[in-house]
C-alpha cells in the first residue's frame, strides 16, 4: 500500500483503485481500517496492486542480501513483500500514525518482526542512507524533492518508483504491468571533473560533465582533443566513445571509485588497460 499525493489525478487514481480494494482490505483490521483516498500529510491513500509491486522488486532485483527502505509505506505492504518474496530486511516508514500502527501489526501478523521495521516518521527527515533499495509512491514534486537526498546515496543503490518518474532524469527501465506502470533507477556515481589518464604508455585529460548519470566532454591527448560521446553510468559502471584522429572509434569501459577510474580501452580488436586520477 502506499499513498499517492493530494489534488493530482485523484479522481482517476481512485477509479483506478477500486479494482484494488479486496486486496487492500485483507491488510486491514477491527482496530483501524484505512479507506481509499483518505487524506494524508500532502497525500491522499491508494493501494498499489500486487502485480506491480511483484514486479517492481523483482526488477530491482531483491533478495536476502537488501535493506529496503519504503517511503510512505502505508499499511506496510511493500516492506512487507520484500521480506516475505525476497528475503530482505524491510524498513517502512509512514507519517499518519494510525496507519503506521496497523502496518506494525501487519508485520507481526506476518511474523517478520525480525526482518522488518515501521518507522513513524516524514521520509524528508528520516535517514535512510544505508538502503540498498528505495522504493517510494509519491506526487511528481515530491519525488524530485528526493532527488538531490537519492543522488547522495551509495552509487549502485536501487529506486523504482510506483506511477510516477522524476522528471528529467530518465530511468533505466520503465515497469509495465496490466494494473499499473512503474519506474526504476540506479544512483549513478559522480565522474564529473578533470582527469589525468594513463593507457599504453600514453597519457592525456578527460574533462567531464555529468548529468543524472549521462556524461559527455573532451579527451585530449597530445594536444589533440577529442569528443566524448556516449557516455552513461549504471551506478559505478560507466562507459564511453570517442572518435580518434585517424577515424577509428575508442569506446571505454570501466568503473569509477575514490577518485579513481579503471577501465579498458578498445579499438577494433585491441584492448589495453586504462587508469585515471581524479585531478
Amino acid at each position: 500500500m502506499r499513498h499517492v499525493g493530494k489534488h493530482f489525478w485523484v479522481t482517476a487514481l481512485l477509479g483506478l483503485s477500486l479494482a484494488f480494494t479486496a486486496s487492500a482490505q485483507t491488510m486491514g483490521d477491527d482496530q483501524y481500517k484505512p479507506t481509499v483516498g483518505q487524506s494524508g500529510k500532502d497525500v491522499v491513500w491508494v493501494p498499489s496492486p500486487d502485480q506491480l509491486i511483484d514486479k517492481m522488486l523483482r526488477t530491482a532485483q531483491v533478495t536476502d542480501k537488501d535493506l529496503v527502505y519504503d517511503l510512505g509505506a502505508g499499511d506496510g505492504k511493500i516492506a512487507i513483500a520484500a521480506a516475505l518474496n525476497h528475503g530482505a530486511r524491510a524498513v517502512g516508514i509512514e507519517y499518519n500514525p494510525e496507519m503506521a500502527a496497523l502496518a506494525q501489526r501487519n508485520v507481526e501478523r506476518a511474523g517478520l518482526k525480525d526482518k522488518v521495521r515501521i518507522i513513524r516518521g516524514d521520509i524528508f527527515v528520516e535517514d535512510f542512507s544505508s538502503a540498498t533499495v528505495v522504493t517510494l509512491y509519491l506526487l511528481p514534486q515530491l519525488n524530485l524533492r528526493l532527488k538531490p537526498i537519492l543522488q547522495k546515496m551509495k552509487p549502485g543503490t536501487r529506486v523504482v518508483s510506483n506511477s510516477f518518474n522524476m522528471d528529467d532524469w530518465l530511468p533505466e527501465e520503465t515497469i509495465e504491468t496490466d494494473r499499473g506502470r512503474g519506474y526504476f533507477w540506479i544512483i549513478p556515481a559522480r565522474i564529473e571533473g578533470q582527469w589525468s589518464v594513463q593507457w599504453g604508455g600514453q597519457s592525456g585529460q578527460l574533462r567531464l560533465q555529468q548529468k543524472d548519470q549521462m556524461f559527455d566532454g573532451s579527451f585530449n591527448v597530445q594536444g589533440a582533443s577529442y569528443k566524448v560521446e556516449k557516455g552513461r553510468l549504471r551506478g559505478s559502471e560507466f562507459s564511453f566513445e570517442y572518435q580518434r584522429g585517424d577515424g577509428s572509434v575508442a569506446k571505454v569501459t570501466g568503473t569509477v571509485d575514490a577518485g579513481r577510474l579503471q577501465a579498458q580501452q578498445q579499438v577494433l580488436s585491441a584492448s589495453v588497460p586504462l587508469t585515471a586520477q581524479k585531478q
